[in-house]
């Protein structure tokens, strides 16, 4: 029995204490915890007494300055829906900033929203510091703008007949603003299309296949713009806190949600405009590198966004980051094949070393270059199957492009029997000069023909000519061409072709006579044999008979 008297006596001691602390009348400036609540319960509308939250202030708390400023302070809190959370306000009557490192007696409530507010001690006594009070009229109209700082002075204090926690002037004021909202939405979004029709003009611009997308940026912007607007305007109203908290904070994530829309957007329309672009360009590793940065884009877009709402949210964002930088490190170790094939692929974007549709020959691989991916290059080979190579290979390997030879070489070694009189030989490597000369797509400046060598069975001619034409078969067409010119033309002159064997000839056979071939040399029979071999070649080749 004694010892229940005895904790009745305890709680009914802390009960009075604790009354006689919040006691009506009663200011306790002794911390930073009592001054932000005598500033803020002076100020509800059940407790509504202005002058004791004005001693929050270091100022004679009679004064109308004092007051004004408590509550200015209390509506840019509400306004920007900063909620005091009291039992995180360290109660200590000698407490030192250890957060911001200064070491000295001071407190900030919201250190990153509102840096120049902040609690210090004066003597034994904690009150706002005159940075405060100097910040308190800029900050006001800040929160307040377009003259509802004007407007909330004539709202009503005390507590009224209310609904669903809202007071009649609050319900009307949020009528009237989504009315406003809608009603500048309409206005703006249709004053907007023009002035994004004009920003985006441009060559590589289509009026009939961008307006869809350029009316998705006008509309995107004008909610933007208005949800701004309403942000702005939504303190006017003065909601409780709790609800407050809630609407500004979706505001928030609302806004930043349609900023990444509208930037996506914006993504679109130049990602139409550089591939119009990239159409017009040689170089067609542009249009595959053009979906890999439309791509990156979107990714970096919609990453920050998430990591502004989470910052919105208060997640400790830095953490998250480390956290995932750390998990991303192991990852990379795990997969270094995959990075160095990304960082290949960088390198053939960068150094361009083939386009799409190039020959290339890389080691024992040949084939025409038909995709360049992130992690590999596609390449059909001449049976038409498709072979991966990764870009880390290609990155380091001495590839060869033919693509990009402005002229394709026919070079032979044409051997004749060693009968062959030194007259008609030159007459026939002469010839030869000609026709290259004759030859439209040949390269006049760089060709060769000469007799070359004495071989084991034949009179060897050095023939190297450069075609002018662009692909494979082109090339075999000419060279077929060339050819055949130049075994009509032999035939013509009657230069006969060795073979490689060997033989044993015998010039004279009792009773046979003289097995030499007999040569027509004569110079003008030579030159004219040429000239009509030359003009039956033009004939049938060069201009394009069959």
């Amino acid at each position: 029995m004694k010892k229940h008297r005895l904790l009745q006596l305890l709680f009914l001691l802390l009960f009075s204490s604790g009354l006689s602390a919040q006691m009506p009348g009663e200011v306790n400036l002794s911390s930073p915890y009592h001054t932000v609540y005598t500033h803020l319960y002076y100020l509800q509308p059940d407790s509504y007494r202005p002058e004791l939250s004005a001693r929050a202030f270091n100022l004679p708390a009679d004064t109308a300055r004092a007051q004004e400023l408590a509550i200015m302070l209390k509506q840019i809190l509400d306004g920007k829906a900063l909620f005091v959370r009291m039992e995180e306000i360290p109660d200590n009557p000698n407490y030192l900033d250890t957060l911001t490192k200064t070491n000295k007696h001071i407190y900030k409530l919201f250190p990153r929203e509102l840096p120049n507010v902040y609690l210090e001690r004066i003597d034994s006594n904690w009150y706002y510091s005159k940075t405060t009070e100097e910040a308190i009229p800029k900050l006001h109209k800040e929160v307040y703008p377009w003259g509802t700082d004007a407007l909330i002075k004539w709202l009503p204090v005390e507590r009224q007949a209310s609904f669903l926690g809202l007071q009649a002037w609050q319900w009307i004021g949020l009528v009237i603003l989504v009315l406003l909202a809608l009603a500048a939405f309409f206005v703006v979004s249709r004053a907007l299309r023009p002035v994004v029709r004009i920003a985006a003009r441009s060559k590589y611009s289509n009026i009939l296949e961008d307006k869809g997308k350029l009316f998705t940026i006008a509309k995107r912007a004008a909610l933007l713009l208005v949800g701004w607007g309403v942000m702005k305007l939504l303190p006017a109203l003065q909601l409780p806190i709790e609800a407050m908290v809630w609407l500004y904070r979706g505001l928030e994530i609302a806004l930043v949600v349609l900023g990444a829309m509208l930037l996506l957007s914006i993504l679109e329309i130049i990602r139409t405009y550089a591939l119009r672009y990239a159409l017009t360009t040689e170089n067609k590793l542009d249009e595959q590198l053009l979906p890999i940065l439309y791509r990156t884009g979107q990714i970096l877009i919609v990453i920050s966004a998430i990591i502004y709402i989470l910052s919105l949210l208060e997640v400790n964002v830095t953490a998250l980051i480390a956290g995932v930088s750390i998990g991303g490190l192991a990852l990379a170790l795990a997969a270094q094949d995959t990075v160095k094939n990304l960082i290949g692929s960088a390198m053939i974007f960068f150094d361009k070393p083939f386009q799409i549709g190039d020959w290339i020959v890389m080691g024992g691989i040949e084939g025409e270059v038909v995709e360049v991916g992130f992690r590999s290059t596609r390449l059909q080979t001449v049976d038409s199957s498709i072979v991966s190579v990764p870009n880390n290979e290609i990155a380091t390997a001495a590839i060869t492009n033919m693509g990009v030879r402005r002229f394709r070489m026919f070079k032979t070694t044409l051997g004749v029997t060693y009968d062959t009189p030194p007259a008609l030989l030159e007459a026939f490597v002469n010839g030869l000069r000609e026709m290259i000369l004759n030859h439209p797509l040949a390269n006049k400046d760089n060709y060769l023909v000469y007799f070359h060598s004495f071989g084991d069975s034949s009179l060897n001619i050095y023939f190297r000519v450069h075609i002018a034409v662009a692909t494979f078969k082109e090339e075999l067409i000419e060279r077929e061409k060339l050819a055949f010119g130049i075994l009509e033309l032999a035939n013509k002159l009657g230069v006969r072709f060795a073979f490689p064997t060997q033989t044993i000839f015998v010039e004279e056979f009792p009773g046979n006579g003289n097995t030499t071939p007999n040569y027509d040399i004569d110079p003008a029979n030579m030159e004219a044999k040429t000239k009509e071999q030359l003009e039956k070649w033009k004939e049938k080749f060069v201009a394009g008979g069959s």
